[in-house]
């Protein structure tokens, strides 16, 4: 199976298509953020924590509708799948834009989010597929390009939108580029996949997976603002992890499990895995202290701030395609390791980030950070996904892509919560020797200031202990064996048990 549809000629079209696509749900994912305060004076919103479910709400129905991206592209169409994802997208874009108020806003970001939920999953299966194992290397890394890079410019072309121009323009800017994929798919999209049209969707599992993903992404996202004491957000923590367990154990027992659990006996594929979540955390939570420091520590406006990120947008784009050939030349251990000391070294010079760190250091140290983790990604994850059989890989991508939303949300809140809990306490620290009457509003700033970034910098350096984890664990990784003869075999006894083959 997975040599006839190689010998095929490679379909560049329509993986533009897609790529389009792709390119612009993966923007908008991260586009809204720096416009929340926006949002909030032009529609007379009072609480944040209401205009935040704009993102929070957006990360929730993608959570838990990525677990079942393994079922939508075994049983449906590339084509079709991709043309009713999109034009569901458009909707919510189309909603969104003109939306009189929050309520109809918060409606479009949803359907905007179903959308877009299966489109990296989606992406990366035709990749699989259309590329034959030793040359995917360089197929990923272009799908890195588009997966790391557009969340990466979001926060800057927002700032930069958002300064300039109304907050309406975020989506309707998105919207006709939308409108073109549609159009184009319709017009010159092919199907690639091979489709199990008897294949079933069990709803229980559906519904256990709403609730264990969706309870974990709602409680901990809600953690960071709300505490982790707060009543609903320990209800939904409760309830997420039992349901969690419940649809793992269901997922283990059955036969045609929503999600298929025993690619985690494919050893590659499951350090992998566990090296891909536990980097999820490191990065999104670089991605979300840098900026707290920037803008609320140094009190850079959110456009310069999302200028100064951009060089490490940038170079992993460029790095991301260039990782790629040097994967398939090199395999993934030597980039893995090499990628994950950099960014070790980065994330400790973060950690000594101070209140006059110049403009250039913050830039630099940033920007190298981002190099090392250009190297780490994409490398790990193809070199786990060309141990699993082609039928298991929409079940490889969902987990992937499921394991490091959840992941990154997780750490991402905990990270936060330790920032705040160290600026709390160095702030009473800071306080306790101090006359409150003697104290100014400029000393004051000036206190606050402080006690954040001792706050930020010891969030860092836990942000650097998970990095030399993840660099311990990348030291174990084996290039998987991608010769004619170890895939023949590989497919062969992928389709006649779950049994992983040594390679």
């Amino acid at each position: 199976m997975d040599s006839s549809l190689q010998a095929k000629k490679t379909p560049y079209l329509m993986i533009a298509i897609l790529f389009v696509g792709a390119f612009v749900s993966f923007l908008n994912n991260s586009l809204l953020n720096v416009a929340l305060p926006s949002i909030m004076v032009d529609l007379e919103i009072k609480d944040y924590s209401t205009v935040q479910w704009l993102s929070t709400g957006y990360m929730l129905v993608s959570g838990v509708l990525v677990p079942a991206s393994a079922f939508l592209l075994t049983r449906f169409s590339n084509r079709g799948l991709f043309i009713t994802s999109m034009v569901i997208f458009t909707l919510g874009t189309a909603l969104a834009a003109f939306a009189p108020n929050f309520g109809v806003l918060l409606t479009g970001r949803m359907v905007q989010a179903a959308g877009s939920a299966v489109m990296g999953p989606l992406l990366m299966n035709v990749m699989l597929v259309s590329f034959p194992r030793e040359k995917r290397g360089a197929a990923m890394g272009i799908f890195g390009l588009v997966m790391i890079t557009a969340p990466a410019i979001g926060p800057t072309l927002s700032g930069y939108i958002v300064q300039y121009h109304d907050w309406r323009v975020l989506f309707e800017m998105i919207l006709p580029l939308a409108v073109i994929s549609v159009i184009l798919a319709v017009w010159k999209l092919d199907n690639v996949m091979e489709q199990n049209k008897n294949a079933t969707l069990d709803y229980l599992s559906v519904i256990l997976s709403c609730l264990g993903f969706g309870g974990l992404l709602y409680g901990c996202s809600s953690a960071s603002s709300d505490g982790w004491t707060d009543g609903f957000v320990l209800t939904s923590l409760i309830v997420g992890g039992i349901a969690l367990i419940a649809f793992i154990i269901r997922q283990l027992k059955m036969e045609k499990p929503l999600l298929d659990l025993t690619v985690y006996k494919y050893p590659m594929f499951a350090l992998g895995s566990i090296i891909a979540i536990v980097n999820a955390v490191a990065m999104f939570s670089g991605m979300i202290l840098t900026p707290a420091y920037v803008q609320s520590v140094r009190g850079i406006s959110p456009l310069d701030s999302g200028l100064m990120m951009l060089p490490g947008a940038v170079i992993m784009g460029i790095m991301s395609p260039i990782t790629g050939k040097l994967f398939d030349k090199m395999g993934p251990r030597i980039l893995g390791v090499v990628g994950l000391a950099i960014t070790a070294i980065s994330t400790y010079m973060l950690a000594h980030l101070q209140l006059d760190s110049s403009y250039a250091y913050i830039i630099l140290v940033y920007t190298l950070r981002m190099f090392g983790m250009s190297m780490v990604m994409m490398p790990i994850m193809t070199n786990g996904l060309n141990q699993l059989p082609t039928r298991l890989n929409p079940h490889g991508t969902a987990i992937n892509n499921t394991a490091q939303q959840v992941s990154g949300s997780i750490g991402t809140a905990i990270l936060v919560t330790i920032m705040n809990s160290v600026t709390k306490s160095e702030a009473e620290s800071l306080m306790s020797g101090v006359d409150p009457t003697t104290m100014t509003e400029a000393s004051t700033a000036a206190l606050t200031q402080q006690a954040l970034l001792s706050g930020i910098q010891y969030s860092f350096y836990v942000t650097f202990a998970i990095n030399i984890i993840v660099l311990i664990m990348a030291i174990f990784v084996k290039r998987v064996d991608t010769s004619a003869e170890a895939v023949s075999k590989l497919e062969n006894e992928g389709s006649a048990s779950t049994k992983p083959v040594s390679v």
